[in-house]
């Protein structure tokens, strides 16, 4: 076993102390829009709806106004439990991805015969959230500046040039050190147009603005407790203070949450993912790493690292550490978890030490809905009547897009390029029940920790894992 980078150029203590000295133990984005962030009404009395859709994030927001869209005419309603985006939906990277797969590599190994098909779709859609955002002049922070995937270790040099997609360029040391200064990048690989960075508090609180513009009626602090129906009958939704929704059709967007339907209550987990956020750089600062194209970073280790600057340019540095707690159970106390916050500023400081001094304003974390397949699936029931979907295992900005429109497609008994995907049609395995699930995971991270500190070889059980299409990840 070799020690990875961030074990052999480990920054002084006092440098982490003193950056973690007074952070705030709350989500930047959020934080960032609460003073403009409207409330909307609890949902009371019985209610007789076409479309209901359960859920305030990106794909129950996105689903909500393209049923409205298509229907000006229908009563289209979104419940959300406590508030629009406040959960994985707000406080994630801000990374909107083209790829909905989780990267080309597990398209490939998944559906190969879909690989060019998702590649292509994933960057439509990506376009199309583009027009979107522009023509309705979201306040979003949008920038379509690309993606840079960084080696970190010698072994991970021999991954770059694999990828099949003509809008990745390798670069060498030489090359991306231009990019974004730092002494432990050896390599990277450059996507243009891959990624845009996006305030995700933003982009939750501009689609309910649209969306209730156009008629869509928001409930917050309304949590779905039941769900009953059948495919010949109106579907009832039992609201957690006595009121009801009746609705012709219902999309369950209830991402990491427990689902309404259980057939499909272990097909995710909550895994917790941990962030931090710098005060803003100064501009020696920024020069001093460069990353004057702004672009999303992500290096290429399985317990990995992404970052990018914000509009004001703090740097967003999270990952690495992908917690899961026996029980799988969502916990408000899960997230305040100060090994991973000062793990993650250890590595931030020898990604860049020229940056020694910086502090960091705010820590987070939040639960990600992982999936055996390490992206979105798809589910029905009733007859059609709900449509669901979940598992985005962390890359969901741009995901759910594509998502909500695949339920449309299924709600309208529309036959697509994108519900005829085995991507789509396929459901992943389903995750064990506990104790198993707690030691499947922890034998994944002990793995994927054994491969990191072994050029990247991967052993007995991950290959096996691999073989039945099993995963975890975060």
């Amino acid at each position: 076993m070799h020690p990875t980078i961030f074990e052999t150029r480990t920054p002084d203590t006092k440098v982490i102390d003193d950056s973690l000295a007074d952070t705030k133990f709350s989500c930047f984005w959020t934080d960032d829009v609460e003073a403009q962030a409207p409330r909307h009404p609890e949902l009371s009395g019985d209610q007789q709806v076409d479309d209901a859709v359960v859920g305030g994030g990106f794909s129950g927001l996105w689903t909500a106004i393209k049923l409205k869209t298509e229907h000006p005419d229908r009563r289209v309603v979104l419940i959300e439990a406590v508030r629009v985006g406040w959960a994985a939906s707000g406080r994630n990277g801000g990374f909107c991805e083209a790829s909905i797969t989780h990267g080309e590599p597990n398209a490939e190994s998944r559906w190969p015969n879909e690989t060019g098909t998702l590649r292509r779709i994933g960057y439509e859609n990506l376009d199309a959230i583009e027009r979107f955002v522009n023509e309705h002049n979201l306040d979003v922070d949008f920038e379509r500046n690309g993606a840079l995937s960084v080696a970190n270790e010698a072994y991970q040099l021999d991954w770059l040039g694999e990828s099949e997609d003509e809008h990745v360029v390798t670069l060498d040391q030489e090359a991306v050190q231009r990019r974004i200064a730092s002494p432990t990048f050896l390599g990277g690989e450059f996507s243009p147009s891959e990624n845009a960075n996006i305030h995700p508090a933003k982009l939750a609180l501009e689609l309910a603005r649209h969306a209730a513009s156009i008629g869509v009626e928001i409930y917050e602090g309304s949590p779905v407790e039941k769900l009953e129906g059948s495919a010949e009958e109106p579907i009832r939704l039992t609201i957690a203070n006595g009121s009801a929704v009746v609705a012709e059709r219902v999309a369950l967007c209830t991402n990491v949450f427990p689902s309404l339907l259980k057939r499909y209550r272990f097909h995710t987990i909550p895994v917790y993912d941990y962030v931090l956020m710098t005060e803003p750089l100064t501009d020696e600062q920024l020069a001093s790493i460069g990353w004057e194209g702004r672009e999303g970073l992500s290096d290429l280790a399985n317990q990995f690292h992404y970052s990018r600057l914000t509009k004001d340019n703090r740097i967003l540095w999270g990952g690495y550490d992908a917690v899961y707690h026996a029980g799988g159970r969502i916990k408000r106390e899960y997230e305040d978890r100060m090994e991973s916050h000062r793990k993650l500023a250890s590595h931030f400081f020898t990604t860049f030490p020229q940056l020694a001094g910086v502090k960091f304003s705010h820590r987070w974390a939040g639960a990600i809905d992982s999936s055996t397949r390490f992206c979105a699936f798809f589910g029905q029931a009733h007859g059609g009547r709900v449509q669901y979907v979940s598992g985005f295992t962390g890359l969901g900005v741009g995901a759910t897009h594509f998502a909500a429109d695949v339920m449309v497609d299924r709600f309208e008994g529309r036959v697509t390029e994108r519900t005829e995907l085995e991507m789509v049609k396929q459901m992943p395995l389903p995750f064990p029940p506990e104790p198993a699930a707690s030691i499947g995971v922890n034998l994944f991270r002990w793995s994927f920790d054994r491969a990191d500190h072994n050029g990247g070889k991967r052993n007995l059980f991950l290959k096996t894992m691999d073989a039945v299409g099993f995963g975890f990840d975060s």
